[in-house]
C-alpha cells in the first residue's frame, strides 16, 4: 500500500476536524433547510439580498475578529458607527466624498486607538474600556448631530453600493477583497501571526521579542477604522445618517465572530470562519423574515442557535481530546 493511500484517511480526517469545514456544512444545511420551507429563499433575488445584508455586519466582524483573537472585545463598534456616521454627514457639507469618508475612517481609527492604548498601555479591561467608549460615542452622536438625522447626502455616494462589476455589487466586490486581504494578513504575515501569539500566550509572545504592545493596539484602531467604513456603506443605501445608527451592531459582530469558530480567550479563529458567521446570522434573518416570524420572536431563535453552536463545539472538542 503506497504512502499516499495510507495518509488521504488522514487527510480526510483532518479536514472533518477543520473549524471552517464544520462551520461550512452547518451553514449548508440551514441554506437546504430554509430553501425547503420558503419557496423564495433560494432566488438569484435573494441570494443578491443576502449577500447586501451581509456587507455591514460583515465589515464589524473583520475588525472584532481581529480584536478578539488578543483575548479583547470591542463593545463600542456600535457607537463609534453612529458617531462616524454623522462626522461623515457633516463633512459632506463642505468636503468632497472621498476627504469625507476619509475623515470619518480617520476618527474611527483615532477612537479605536484610544481604546487600544487604555487597554494594551494602561492594562484596562477591555470590556470595560469599549463599554465606556460605547457610552461616549453614542452620546457624541447625538451632541453632534443636534439630535435628529442628517439628510442631504450627495447622490454620488450611493455608487459605491449600487455600482456593479459583471453583474455584482460593488459594496459586495469589497467586502470579499477586505476578507481576502485580511485572510493573507492574518496567515502570511508576521504580524498576523503576532496578533495569535498574543492572544494565546501574551508573556510568552512578549519573551520572543515580539512587539505585544503595538500589536494588541493595532486591532482596536482596525476596528473602529472598519467600524466607519461599515456605515458608510449602510448611508450610502440610504442617504441618511442617523445618531441611532449602529446600535446593537456589537452584538451582531460578536456574534458571527464567536459562531465562526474564534475563542473569546484569544488565539483561535480564522477570518474565514468569521465571513461562514456572518453568512449563517444574515440567512437566519433573512429566512426568518421570509417565513413571516415576528421581530420580537427573531432575537429568540438567533440567540438559542448561537448557544447550541457553542454548545457544539465545546462538545465536538471534547469528543476530540478524550
Amino acid at each position: 500500500m503506497s504512502d499516499a493511500s495510507v495518509n488521504r484517511p488522514a487527510g480526510i480526517r483532518r479536514l472533518a476536524r477543520s473549524l471552517e469545514v464544520r462551520m461550512l456544512g452547518l451553514a449548508l444545511l440551514i441554506a437546504v433547510g430554509l430553501s425547503l420551507l420558503s419557496p423564495y429563499f433560494l432566488t438569484q433575488n435573494n441570494i443578491f439580498n443576502i449577500l447586501d445584508q451581509s456587507v455591514v455586519i460583515g465589515i464589524v466582524a473583520v475588525g472584532m475578529t481581529f480584536v478578539i483573537l488578543t483575548g479583547g472585545i470591542d463593545l463600542s463598534v456600535g457607537s463609534v458607527a453612529g458617531l462616524t456616521g454623522i462626522i461623515l454627514g457633516l463633512a459632506l457639507r463642505d468636503l468632497p466624498i472621498p476627504v469625507a469618508i476619509l475623515a470619518a475612517v480617520a476618527s474611527g481609527a483615532f477612537i479605536g486607538l484610544v481604546s487600544g492604548v487604555l487597554v494594551a498601555f494602561f492594562g484596562l479591561a477591555p470590556f470595560v474600556v469599549t463599554l465606556g467608549m460605547m457610552a461616549i460615542g453614542r452620546s457624541l452622536a447625538y451632541i453632534f448631530s443636534g439630535q435628529t438625522a442628517i439628510s442631504g447626502i450627495p447622490d454620488a455616494l450611493s455608487g459605491i453600493v449600487y455600482t456593479t462589476v459583471l453583474g455584482i455589487p460593488a459594496n459586495v466586490i469589497f467586502l470579499l477583497l477586505l476578507y481576502l486581504a485580511a485572510w493573507s494578513y492574518l496567515t502570511y504575515t508576521k504580524g498576523g501571526r503576532t496578533i495569535y501569539a498574543v492572544g494565546s500566550n501574551r508573556e510568552a509572545a512578549r519573551a520572543a521579542g515580539l512587539n505585544v504592545l503595538a500589536y494588541s493596539i493595532l486591532p482596536y484602531v482596525i476596528s473602529g477604522a472598519l467600524a466607519a467604513v461599515a456605515i458608510t456603506f449602510s448611508i450610502a443605501q440610504i442617504l441618511s445618517a442617523d445618531p441611532l445608527a449602529g446600535n446593537q451592531m456589537e452584538l451582531d459582530a460578536i456574534a458571527a465572530v464567536v459562531i465562526g469558530g474564534a475563542s473569546l480567550a484569544g488565539g483561535r479563529g480564522s477570518i474565514i470562519g468569521t465571513l461562514i458567521g456572518v453568512l449563517i446570522m444574515v440567512m437566519i434573518r433573512n429566512g426568518l423574515n421570509l417565513l413571516g416570524v415576528s421581530p420580537f420572536w427573531q432575537g429568540s431563535a438567533i440567540g438559542s442557535i448561537i448557544i447550541l453552536a457553542l454548545l457544539a463545539e465545546r462538545l465536538f472538542n471534547w469528543r476530540s481530546t478524550h
